[in-house]
């Protein structure tokens, strides 16, 4: 039967596909998009769907999880959990130095128990908002990112009291993207949970307060001698201060600073309106406790100084949480016996207890380690460690860091020097250097220089090779305090402490590697191994060897110490066998700090004496006569090293010989803060012998007969041309449009406006010239003469009242000899009678 609309197809014939039948120029149906893109859609939506559930089921499971959490935060219940742990003396001792229990290092106290100043103080000067956000303070944050920007540095930081007190508690420290991430959403949890006042209560519970106190019980009878329930403003805002950074707030180690930050917590007090103006004032000025006062109430272990500071690095690196009560096995490199006798040794010299006190770290310069820390007389009465926190000036003994430079630069220690008063430019100031007594020694070698430390000499050098190379030779030795880059740094003005000290000269004796920790980096090696109380391996603090100097340059400078114990400053340093010895004295100008930094193959030991307390001259403490570095330091030293090196079973050794390289001389000049090679036209240039191939690269510039420029701006033409005939140059002259009421007769540039010229070269002084006229000087006539001469030049005048034309004129305004204008008016003041 036909089909409608088609032709019937016989049975079997076979079936086409129509549309591969049409021919190409025939036109297409249109294709089927709008389908393609609701399945696209369709896909879309339900992949983000599944995206959606996935963050949702994340999000929920890690707030779970974060939840989880944080009833391990309350304090109680840590200190309910913890396993004490225990720091230990070096073998073959093994002597517990202190055990790392929670609930020594800090008391536990209520909400109730803590002032509420100190609870006000605490959030003005950590977390202004505390009480208005969530646990993170997203405006902190961006105002802190604002400041680092601004600055380029991190000088701001936009963490919640909430996130500090979780960072301490839980996470220990550790440093990722991931313990941020945590950090914030343990806060934003925390404070679902918990009231600020729990949160802060907490958080007061665990900070560390320095001087070995955590936790702000602990804190008030460390400081204070009484609870943290009663609290003046004074307390709560010293207290407050000092957790962003204990160890630069520390009222002990800095009462400066701890003061200025003490004011600090007052005035965001007083801003915030905590406090009126007369409890700022009258809290500003109370004063800090005395630091003999500053002390952990009961008793210390046997070597308490060096146990602090290995505290202090274990929190740093760990968090107190995890230090106290965590159950940390620490093994450190003290030997008790080799402190033992460090304290025999000073009783020995400085037996008075109101006289000097002393300071003295040894180490082992082959592996690093700290074997014995003095830090003062009573760690009972003050627990400032004068060995890590006495920053005093050493004087003499860090002349081996410029030393060392100027052989880093290739100057040879034969090279010659003129000992005498000297005076270095230094800009628009003179640097006037001399030796003490006037020991003045005439032409000597840099070596001789060193055995006699000599400071004219030293001040040479240090303009030789500069500053800032001193200082970077320092840090690269193991000197982490601040370090200015004064020229007076080549002379030891810059202060640092006995135990960089020793770490730095451990690299002159090792060879030039300075010895760091593979855990705790660039810092002295005073832990070897940190285990958990399973035994299990927590942190290997394995010695890694860093090369700071070439061995020549160790060498050398320990073969020119070498000479300062034989025949020089630090003969009472010579050791009974015989041994080698090298090290170099130290005294400042006023007798207030004697060193003596010392070392044989085996060990190396750095000595201080002084007042800890105020920088008093010691002009008599040493028979009646004055201490220096050669008297009470180098004795100690040798005291302390013939007790010790034979116990340690280290016998006599030799020092490497250096192997000096030839030298060559070469005239060198230094110019615009550096050292150039003379080209034949410098004045006055330096010969100094130079090892072979090491000479400054750049040749100066210097001109024939050549002068400085005088900086003449701002001085009358008399006065400019009187400076610059002295030197002698020639004046020329250009002019400019003066401004209104300009002074005339001024130099307002010049050109060159410094550096250098040929004598009798021409500087060029630009002078204002007036376009309308000039303002004459009128004070002294009489009103009715000045009135008239004003008129002559067409100016107008003010004068107050209706004085008589006999009065006097006694000051005008603008000047006289000023560039005037139309219709400039003259102020006038006169005197009747």
């Amino acid at each position: 039967m036909p089909v409608s609309g088609s032709a019937a197809l016989p049975v079997g014939a076979p079936r086409y596909n129509l549309p591969l039948l049409v021919p190409r120029f025939a036109r297409k149906h249109p294709s089927a998009r709008p389908r393609r893109r609701i399945r696209k859609l369709r896909l879309f939506s339900l992949l983000l769907l599944l995206f959606l559930l996935g963050g949702v089921s994340f999000t929920f499971g890690l707030i779970t999880a974060v939840a989880g959490k944080i009833p391990e935060l309350d304090p109680a219940r840590l200190q309910k959990q913890e396993a004490d742990g225990y720091i230990y003396a070096a073998v073959p001792d093994k002597r517990v130095l202190a055990v790392l229990r929670g609930s020594e290092s800090r008391i536990i106290v209520p909400s109730g128990k803590i002032d509420e100043r100190m609870k006000h103080a605490i959030v003005a000067v950590e977390d202004k908002r505390f009480y208005e956000h969530g646990g993170v303070d997203f405006h902190a944050i961006v105002r802190a990112l604002y400041a680092d920007v601004r600055n380029k540095k991190v000088v701001e930081g936009g963490s919640t009291i909430t996130q500090q007190f979780i960072k301490n508690t839980y996470l220990h420290n550790e440093q990722s993207i991931g313990r941020k991430l945590k950090e914030a959403a343990l806060a934003w949890q925390l404070s679902q949970r918990w009231s600020k006042d729990r949160i802060l209560t907490a958080y007061l519970n665990t900070i560390y307060f320095g001087n070995g106190a955590y936790g702000v019980e602990q804190a008030s009878r460390t400081y204070f001698h009484h609870s943290a329930d009663t609290m003046n403003w004074a307390e709560a805002a010293l207290l407050a201060g000092i957790p962003s950074d204990p160890s630069q707030f520390d009222p002990v180690a800095d009462p400066q600073a701890a003061r200025a930050r003490r004011q600090l917590v007052l005035r965001d007090l007083y801003e915030q309106g905590y406090i009126t103006h007369h409890d700022y004032v009258r809290a500003n000025r109370r004063p800090l406790p005395r630091p003999e006062d500053v002390h952990l109430p009961g008793k210390q272990g046997p070597a308490p100084y060096f146990t602090n500071y290995v505290k202090q690095q274990l929190v740093d690196r760990y968090g107190s949480g995890r230090v106290f009560g965590g159950g940390l096995h620490v093994h450190t490199t003290i030997d008790l016996n080799v402190q033992r006798m460090a304290r025999r040794a000073i009783a020995k010299w400085l037996p008075s207890p109101t006289g000097p006190s002393a300071a003295l770290v040894a180490i082992d310069p082959r592996n690093g380690k700290v074997l014995a820390m003095i830090g003062g007389k009573s760690y009972h009465k003050s627990q400032f460690n004068l060995a890590v926190q006495g920053e005093r000036q050493p004087g003499s003994s860090f002349k081996p860091f410029v030393l060392a430079t100027a052989l880093k630069q290739g100057i040879s220690p034969d090279s010659q020097f003129v000992s005498g008063p000297v005076q270095i430019p230094l800009g628009d100031k003179v640097w006037y250097v001399h030796n003490y007594e006037g020991s003045d020694l005439g032409r000597i070698s840099l070596t001789a220089a060193t055995e006699f430390s000599d400071n004219t000499v030293y001040a040479q050098l240090t303009q030789v090779v500069g500053p800032a190379a001193i200082v970077r030779t320092a840090r690269s030795l193991g000197i982490t305090s601040p370090l200015q880059k004064y020229f007076a740094i080549g002379l030891g003005a810059e202060a640092v402490n006995p135990l960089e000290m020793a770490r730095s000269f451990s690299a002159f004796a090792n060879g030039g590697h300075r010895i760091d920790g593979r855990t705790f980096g660039n810092r002295p090696r005073a832990v070897s191994l940190i285990q958990n109380e399973g035994g299990r391996i927590v942190d290997d603090n394995l010695p890694v060897r860093r090369q700071t100097l070439t061995a020549t340059t160790a060498a050398i400078v320990t073969s020119l110490l070498q000479n300062v114990v034989k025949g020089g400053t630090g003969t009472h340093a010579q050791l009974s066998d015989g041994r080698p010895v090298a090290g170099k004295t130290g005294t400042t100008e006023n007798y207030g700090d004697a060193w003596f930094v010392g070392y044989t193959p085996q060990l190396v030991a750095a000595v201080w004496v002084g007042y800890p307390n105020t920088l008093r001259p010691m002009l008599t403490e040493y028979h009646g006569q004055p201490v220096a570095g050669g008297t009470f330091p180098a004795q100690i030293w040798k005291s302390f090293m013939e007790q010790a090196l034979p116990y340690l079973h280290d016998g006599p050794a030799s020092f490497q010989s250096p192997l000096l390289p030839y030298s060559v001389p070469r005239l060198v000049v230094y110019r615009n803060g550096t050292t150039e090679l003379d080209n034949g036209n410098c004045h006055a240039p330096r010969m100094l012998l130079y090892f072979s191939g090491r000479a400054p690269a750049r040749t100066a510039n210097c001109k024939v007969n050549e002068v400085d420029v005088p900086h003449v701006v701002g001085d009358t033409v008399a006065q400019a041309n009187a400076r610059l005939a002295s030197m002698p140059l020639r004046p020329a002259y250009i002019y400019e449009p003066a401004k209104p009421r300009q002074r005339l007769g001024i130099v307002v540039r010049q050109i060159p406006s410094k550096g250098t010229l040929s004598s009798y070269q021409k500087v060029t002084l630009v002078l204002p010239k007036a376009q309308h006229g000039t303002v004459p000087k009128v004070v002294g006539l009489r009103l009715a003469r000045a009135e008239a001469r004003l008129d002559r030049y067409h100016l107008k005048w003010e004068v107050g009242g209706h004085p008589s034309p006999r009065a006097k004129v006694i000051w005008q305004s603008p000047l006289g000899q000023t560039a005037a204008k139309p219709g400039l008016v003259v102020r006038l003041a006169v005197k009747t009678g």
